[in-house]
């Protein structure tokens, strides 16, 4: 073969080895764009979280003995009680819900006022609750029978006509005891259940057993099945436990198991008139007792409550939803009064001086240990 055609054949083997690079990098090229192409388009976008909260503060009993409604009475004949909560009345309003058990029933001067054993209590004393901030007022405890259907249906009437207040735990029909309190603050909608597992030996008549919601596993499991289905929270109002006991009872911590099991977010307790520890189980919070918010009781545990505040978190990324309780901040209360029982106002505690209450400092620390003695770390406002 002469010189020049064997480089001639060697030009042409290297015009096609360069071709069929160049074609199979194109190739290559095409392949990657067009899978960069897919990655793109195939891609799960961030999905946005949004993310709203609210603040609740609790408080325990209203416990309107005679000595504090005579304290109310007016020349006029009216009874105010303004007065007796307006220290407390700037915390409260800082809150988006503030909760109280109103323990004796709201049955009106019509009937007659009483106090222990069998209660009724003026309709003035919602009016300063409801004026402090108040918006979540339990209705179910042992004195709720004291006066009969005609109390309950009278503080029935009272509580409707309060705007944006949520009450719970007495009714006036079946229909109505079907029915779930459910508010809405902040984006958040809460189911709000009262119970209690006491009527001090009282009963309702056959056919209206809707009266006051008693307690029973079958009744609070039906109530929180369905409140699911409707609110984002669920907080549960039990009055239970053992009178001027400081720790929770056998009962407590089984009814509170189980409405932790059944997915309650605070469950917030009363009756005994002493305050109790908090705990958390699983994912619920529970408040054993707060204790006393204002009464005429005597005794300087039974004086002495507890402001509980938390902040509620709702996060919501597409379909999956998370409430958060957190930030649980804690203060004590005492009610003040003098030796004729006149003169009741309710004191934060950093507003006591020792002329109030003799050793502050002391019954603080007390309080303290007990109230975080299951291990529930909160921030005390002092």
């Amino acid at each position: 073969m002469k010189s020049a055609e064997k480089w001639y054949l060697i030009v042409i083997f290297v015009c096609i080895g360069i071709f069929l690079l160049l074609r199979i990098y194109h190739v290559l090229d095409k392949n990657m764009l067009e899978t960069k192409t897919f990655m793109i388009k195939g891609r799960v976008p961030e999905l946005r979280v949004d993310e709203s909260s609210l603040r609740l503060l609790m408080v325990g009993d209203a416990l309107i003995h005679d000595g504090v409604y005579k304290d109310g009475y007016q020349s006029d004949g009216s009874y105010s009680f303004l007065h007796q909560l307006e220290l407390v009345k700037p915390i409260v309003q800082s809150y988006d819900l503030a909760y109280y058990n109103q323990e004796t029933i709201l049955g009106g001067s019509e009937i007659g006022l009483s106090t222990y054993p069998r209660f009724n209590s003026p309709y003035e004393i919602g009016d300063a609750f409801v004026d402090a901030g108040f918006n979540l007022v339990s209705t179910a405890n042992n004195h709720t029978l004291d006066r009969g259907k005609e109390g309950i249906m009278n503080s029935l009437s009272y509580w409707r006509r309060q705007e944006n207040v949520l009450m719970s735990g007495t009714c006036d029909s079946f229909d109505c005891v079907n029915e779930i309190p459910v508010g809405e603050k902040n984006k958040i909608t809460y189911a709000f259940l009262s119970y209690t597992t006491s009527t001090n030996g009282l009963t309702v008549s056959n056919g209206e057993e809707y009266l006051v919601r008693v307690y029973s596993e079958e009744l609070a499991k039906k109530d929180i099945l369905k409140a699911k289905e409707i609110a984002d929270v669920l907080i549960v109002s039990m009055h239970w436990g053992r009178e001027y006991h400081d720790i929770p009872s056998d009962e407590q911590r089984s009814i509170a198991h189980f409405l932790a099991d059944l997915g309650v977010h605070i469950i917030i307790g009363n009756h005994p008139h002493v305050i109790q520890p908090i705990e958390w189980i699983k994912d619920t919070l529970v408040f054993y007792s707060l204790g006393n918010f204002i009464s005429a009781q005597t005794g300087i545990d039974k004086l002495i409550g507890l402001m509980a505040g938390v902040k509620i978190t709702k996060k919501e990324s597409g379909e999956e939803k998370e409430i958060l309780i957190e930030d649980i901040q804690t203060n004590l209360v005492f009610t003040s009064y003098n030796s004729k029982f006149r003169n009741f106002k309710v004191y934060p505690f950093e507003q006591i001086n020792s002329s109030i209450l003799v050793n502050k400092e002391e019954i603080y620390e007390k309080k303290k240990a007990l109230v975080t003695s299951l291990g529930v770390s909160v921030s005390w406002n002092t």
